[in-house]
């Protein structure tokens, strides 16, 4: 009898980085129409923007040290292993992007830097775009290991005995 499905250690990979693509995405949207806005709007965007970017800044390091669990599985499992380093490459500079946006976005918010505020928001919404874009092609690569090299699948065999 083989293990629960859940406990198998490839699995916990994509049950937590799904979370992460969604608020990270989402606090860049909202960091760039604060951006837009002034006032009591502005505020607003700006103070989700900053706890969506806390909170997907610290789910992306958990995404990143479980799949550093799964590539210790998947990468004696998949045809082409280059497309496994890409993604890995992909999401640790899609986690420093946003982390720099984060320690960026924390001065800002403690008022610790006080020259050119403007220009600090606006290279922190300039590192959320870059890391956006490192998100979406790591999920990209992501996609391409699981779907075309069935990477964490089980594959079952051709009668399916096992079930």
């Amino acid at each position: 009898m083989s293990e629960p499905t859940f406990w198998r250690t490839e699995v916990w990979h994509p049950l937590s980085v799904h979370f992460p693509i969604a608020i990270l995405l989402l606090a860049t949207i909202a960091k760039i129409v604060a951006f837009l806005l002034r006032g009591d709007q502005e505020a607003f965007w700006q103070k989700a923007g900053s706890y969506l970017l806390y909170l997907g800044c610290l789910t992306a390091w958990l995404g990143i040290y479980t799949g550093d669990m799964a590539d210790a599985i998947v990468s004696r499992k998949i045809c082409d292993p280059t497309v496994l380093k890409d993604h890995e490459i992909a999401a640790f500079n899609m986690a420093y992007l946003f982390s720099a946006a984060t320690v960026l976005n924390i001065i800002l918010s403690f008022n610790l830097l006080k020259v050119w505020p403007m220009l600090l928001r606006l290279l922190v919404v300039a590192l959320m775009l870059a890391g956006s874009s490192y998100l979406a092609y790591a999920g990209h690569l992501g996609a391409q290991v699981v779907y075309e090299q069935a990477g964490g699948v089980n594959i079952p065999s051709t009668n399916c005995a096992e079930f």
